[in-house]
Parts: C-alpha cells; structure tokens; sequence
C-alpha cells in the first residue's frame, strides 16, 4: 500500500501542476471519505447514503476551530474528523436496527438535511461569532501547515494522511474489529451467538467512517483555503457511495481508484469542453455493471486477473 501511494503521488507530483493537482489533491482527499463507505457496506452491507455530508461537517469544524483560535493545522484537522466522528455516531443510532433500503433513506434524508442547514449557515471564512461568517467582505482563506504551503508540498502531505487512514483502517480489518464485522456480515444471529456486540461493532463501524469523511473534509478546506456550501449537494452523498461500489469495497485499492473517479473524470470531460455531468451517466451505468457482474469493483477484478496471471505461470 505504501509503494503504490509512493510510486503514484510521485508520478502526480512531477508530472501535473496547477488545476489537475488540486484535482488530484482533492481525489487522494475524497478517497478516505470512499475508504469509509466502503466499510460500512463492504462489511456490514450498510448502505450510507450522508456520507459526504459528514465531509462538510468535518471541514465546517475545522475552518471555524481554526479562524477562531488558530491552532496549528492538525489540531484543527483532527477537531474536524472528531467532530464528524459523534455526528455520524448520533446519526447512525437511530439507523443501527435498519438495513437495507430503509437505512438509505435515513441517510439520504439526513444528508439533505445538511443540505439545508449548510446552504443557510454557509462555511465558516474568518468571521466573529458561532458561525465565523465574513458577509461581503473578502474571506480569509485557511493557512496550511508550514512545511506545505506549496500545492505540490500540500499534496503530498495529503497522501501521507491517506496513507495513515488507510493503514487505520487496515489495522481494524485485521484485528477483533473486522473479525466481528465479518462475523455480522455473515449472520447477525451467529454473530449474537458467538458472543459479539452488535451494537457496539456497528456503532463502531460508523464511528470510525465518519472520523475519515471529517479528515477528509478538514482536507479539503486546506487545500482550497475554504469551502462552498455548494459543493456539498445530496447528489454527491450518493455519488461517492456509487463510484466506491464501481471502484470495490474489499480493499484500499477500491477506496483510491473511488477518490480519482469522484474527480477526475469530471475534470477530464470539462478540460475537453464537454459537460463534466455526463459521468454521472456513465457511473450509473458502472453502477449497475458492477452490482451485476462484478460486486468485488474494479479492484476485485483487478485481483482476480493477477490471480488467474499467477496460476498460469510455469512452474519451476
């Protein structure tokens, strides 16, 4: 995991500049908000449709933390994942007895809620008060650490971070966490009968899901210097929930590849002067694709055809 982050951040920091690496800065971000949904549904089969609401509710508590008391950038960072972390606790509660479609809805209707309340609020830009808002008058945009004031240095930075929470992430696939996941995965009932928490691991579950969609949001307002309550629409909850089915909820490979096709295919159709909304299109046939032919994603397949490659190898 590390060698590919390192091979491919290196490939990005040296080969693009300007807007595709605010594109790129902005994929690696959004890939640990696709690490989270792909837990909750690729372990739990929870289909977490407020997902990156959360992302803007991390990235409202990191600007107002830090325009009100101007800690050093990963003190805000971590206030933001925190915060998003007991919100999506609290949202996840009344949802911990309801799979399936039910569950969706919860959490559609709980994204636009945020929907509404952040198009009233706005983000926080330097302002005095609760909701740190400067009016008309120009913001102040948000100071990135020190040592990644330069767009290249920042993203870098971001890929450490991805790093770190995909390896978190791991780490609780690995040890007595994912064992009970996999275990509710399987059958709630065996679960109960083996002794697991089902209340405890789940709520867990969306614990550690929104802790990375808030990082990821705190993110976002570094590399942008704020945030536009416009980017944080209903349609784009659901969006990263699709292009991480198509991008594969088994592993950390799914979560990356869902980060660079929550961006960058937009930005690709826009830089040939086509409307970026058509790869909505071409997700929801992705969509379907995948939870047809191939529910492992893109990485999945990828696996299996290094798989069949390995076994035709002659053997020594």
């Amino acid at each position: 995991m590390a060698a590919v982050l390192a091979v491919l951040s290196a490939c990005i920091a040296l080969g693009a500049g300007g807007y595709w690496l605010s594109i790129f800065t902005a994929a690696f971000a959004n890939a640990l908000t696709a690490a989270g949904v792909g837990l909750l549904y690729g372990r739990l089969g929870l289909v977490s449709l407020c997902q990156y609401a959360l992302v803007g509710i991390g990235g409202w508590i990191t600007l107002r933390l830090y325009h009100a008391f101007h800690p050093p950038f990963e003190i805000s960072l971590l206030a933001g994942g925190f915060g998003a972390c007991i919100i999506g606790v609290l949202w996840g509660l009344p949802a911990l007895r309801m799979r399936g479609l039910y569950l969706a809805l919860t959490t559609l209707m709980l994204a636009g809620a945020f929907q509404v309340v952040i198009t009233n609020w706005s983000f926080p830009n330097g302002g005095t008060g609760f909701f740190g808002y400067m009016g008309d008058k120009p913001r102040i945009d948000m100071q990135r650490p020190w040592f990644a004031t330069h767009d290249v240095a920042y993203f870098l930075y971001t890929a450490v971070v991805l790093l770190l929470g995909l390896a978190l992430l791991d780490w609780h696939r690995r040890s007595k966490p994912g064992r009970a996941w996999a275990l509710i995965s399987k059958s709630e009932e065996m679960a109960v009968a083996s002794g697991v928490n089902l209340f405890l691991y789940k709520t867990w579950a969306f614990a550690l899901a929104g802790f990375l969609a808030g990082i990821s949001g705190g993110l976002l307002a570094g590399a942008f210097g704020g945030l536009d309550a416009g980017a944080f629409s209903t349609s784009d909850s659901i969006m990263i929930f699709a292009v991480t089915v198509i991008g594969g909820v088994a592993d950390w490979r799914g979560a990356l590849l869902a980060g660079l096709l929550f961006r960058a295919p937009q930005a690709l159709l826009n830089d040939y002067g086509v409307n970026g909304y058509i790869a909505t299109l071409l997700f929801g046939a992705g969509l379907i694709h995948a939870l047809i032919t191939a529910p492992a994603g893109i990485s999945g397949q990828l696996s299996q055809l290094a798989e069949r490659l390995r076994a035709r190898r002659p053997q020594r």
